[in-house]
C-alpha cells in the first residue's frame, strides 16, 4: 500500500551549519535519515522551491522545505482482535493502559500478539503511519500508559514533544533496599560493551536523567515515584540498579533475589513469585497535538503489583 503525503517546514536558526540531510532529520523525525536522503535524490524534497539539492549542502536557517513523497508500507503486520484497555481516544490520539507481558512492537520471536497488532485491528488506518502510530514504548513486562498517534500530524507533534522533553511521564517502581530520600540520577547510557542486548551506564553514552522520590517504605524495600527527563532504552531499570536500588523482579538488571531478614513465608513467596520488573507507567501528561490543551492521565498499577505492595506492608516498615 502506498500513499502520497506533503509536509512543509522551515529550517530553524539552531540548525544553521548542518548538512541538509541532518537538518531534515531534525525537522522530520518520523522519517529515517536514509529515507530523507533517498527522497532528496528522487527530487521529492524542495528547498526554497528548488529540487536536486545535495544532501551535503550546508543550511543557513530560514529555508522553506517541502517534502512531497510517496510513503510505502514496508512491513505488513496483521491486525489481531486483542482487547485494549483504552483510557482516552479522539481522532488524533489514543491512550492505552498496557498490561504486563504484552510486547509493544512485533520483532523476531514476537510477530503476533503485540500491542501493534491489536491497534491495527482497532484502527486500521494506523497501517499508513510509521510503526502504526507508536511513538514511544514500554518494555514487555512494564505496565501502564502509552500514547499512540492516529494521524501523521499528531505523530510528528508527539515525536517532537518527546524530543523536546515536554511529555511528562511518571512511573511507580518497587525497589530492593530502603531509600532514605529522593534524588536525581544523571548518568550517561549506551549499549553494554560486552552484552549488546543490555544497556549500561557508560561515559561515552547519551545523556540520561532520572528523578525519583519516596512514595512508601517497607522493610528492605521502597516504593518509588520515578520521572524521566530523557527516554533511553531501559533507563529507569539501569539507573536504579546503578545507584544500588534495583527494581524488584528485574531479570536483567536486578541481580539475585534478596529476601529481607525475618521475612514471613508470605513475603518470601510473593517475592519469589513476582516474575517481572515491578515497574508501572502510572502518569502521562502532554500537550494535545491539535487543540494545544494540556492533558493528563493516571492509572493504578495492576493487581500483581498491588498484591506485592500489600504483602510488603504486612511485613512492616
Amino acid at each position: 500500500m502506498t500513499q502520497r503525503h506533503q509536509y512543509q517546514s522551515t529550517i530553524t536558526a539552531d540548525l544553521a551549519g548542518l548538512r541538509l540531510d541532518q537538518a531534515l532529520a531534525k525537522l522530520f523525525p518520523q522519517f529515517s535519515r536514509a529515507r530523507l536522503q533517498r527522497w532528496l535524490a528522487e527530487n521529492a524534497i524542495s528547498v526554497d522551491g528548488a529540487t536536486g539539492v545535495s544532501a551535503k549542502t550546508r543550511v543557513v536557517g530560514g529555508e522553506n522545505v517541502v517534502v512531497d513523497a510517496v510513503l510505502e508500507q514496508v512491513e505488513t503486520w496483521q491486525p489481531q482482535k486483542i482487547d485494549l484497555a483504552i483510557v482516552y481516544e479522539d481522532p488524533d490520539i489514543v491512550v492505552i493502559n498496557k498490561p504486563p507481558n504484552r510486547v509493544v512492537h512485533p520483532a523476531a520471536g514476537n510477530r503476533e500478539g503485540t500491542l501493534l497488532n491489536a491497534l491495527l485491528h482497532h484502527a486500521p488506518q494506523l497501517a499508513a503511519l510509521p510503526r502504526a502510530g507508536i511513538v514511544h514504548r514500554l518494555d514487555k513486562d512494564t505496565s501502564g500508559l502509552l500514547v499512540v498517534a492516529k494521524s501523521l500530524a499528531a505523530h510528528t507533534h508527539l515525536v517532537r514533544a518527546l524530543q523536546a522533553r515536554t511529555v511528562k511521564r511518571e512511573y511507580d517502581a518497587i525497589v530492593v533496599g530502603e531509600v532514605i530520600s529522593g534524588g536525581t540520577v544523571t548518568a550517561s547510557m549506551g549499549r553494554h560493551p560486552v552484552d549488546r542486548k543490555r544497556m549500561a551506564v557508560i561515559e561515552t553514552g547519551k545523556a540520561a536523567v532520572t528523578h525519583y522520590r519516596v512514595h512508601e517504605r517497607f522493610a528492605g524495600y521502597t516504593w518509588l515515584r520515578v520521572s524521566l527527563e530523557t527516554g533511553r532504552t531501559h533507563q529507569i531499570r539501569v539507573h536504579l540498579a546503578h545507584i544500588r536500588f534495583p527494581i524488584v523482579g528485574d531479570p536483567v538488571y536486578g541481580g539475585r533475589l534478596k529476601i529481607p531478614p525475618g521475612a514471613s513465608d508470605g513475603v518470601r513467596n510473593a517475592l519469589r513469585g513476582f516474575k517481572r520488573q515491578a515497574l508501572h507507567a502510572a502518569r502521562l501528561g502532554l500537550e494535545h497535538p491539535t487543540t494545544g490543551e494540556w492533558c493528563e492521565w493516571e492509572v493504578a498499577p495492576p493487581s500483581d503489583f498491588l498484591a506485592l505492595v500489600e504483602v510488603l506492608r504486612q511485613h512492616g516498615a
